[in-house]
C-alpha cells in the first residue's frame, strides 16, 4: 500500500470498515471464497481513499475492467447503478443512503480531471 494511502486510512478507518460493509452486503457469495470476496472488498475499499477514478487507483486500464470485477463480484451494487455513476461517487452515495444522510461527503477528488464530468449534472433518471 502507497505510504499516502496508509497515512489517509490511518485516519479514516471508518470510512474503509463502511466501503467494505456495504461492499460485502452485496457481494456474490458464489463468486469467490468468502476470503477472496473479503480480500477484493478490503483493496475496493482502501483504493476509494485515493485521488484518482477508482479505477484509476486500482491500477486498471480503464473503467471497464472496474465495471466487469464489480459485474462479477458485487452485482448487486452494478443493479443498483442504473445511471452509470462514476463507481466512487456511486459507493460513496451508497454510504450516504444506508445512514440517510442528506448532504453527502464528496470521495477523495482533489486531483481528477474529470471534476466537471463527475460533479456536474447527472445522466439518466
Amino acid at each position: 500500500m502507497p505510504a499516502h494511502i496508509a497515512a489517509r486510512r490511518a485516519t479514516r478507518e471508518d470510512e474503509v470498515e463502511d466501503l467494505r460493509a456495504l461492499l460485502l452486503d452485496h457481494a456474490d457469495a458464489k463468486a469467490g471464497t468468502p476470503a477472496e470476496i473479503a480480500a477484493l472488498a478490503e483493496a475496493v475499499a482502501v483504493a476509494s481513499l485515493g485521488d484518482n477514478h477508482l479505477w484509476q487507483d486500482l491500477q486498471f486500464a480503464s473503467r471497464a475492467e472496474l465495471t466487469a470485477l464489480m459485474r462479477r463480484w458485487f452485482p448487486a451494487l452494478v443493479a443498483k447503478n442504473q445511471a452509470d455513476m462514476k463507481w466512487k461517487k456511486f459507493l460513496y452515495k451508497q454510504l450516504c443512503e444506508r445512514a440517510e444522510v442528506f448532504v453527502c461527503k464528496s470521495p477523495s477528488c482533489a486531483v481528477c480531471t474529470d471534476h466537471a464530468k463527475c460533479f456536474g449534472p447527472e445522466d439518466g433518471p
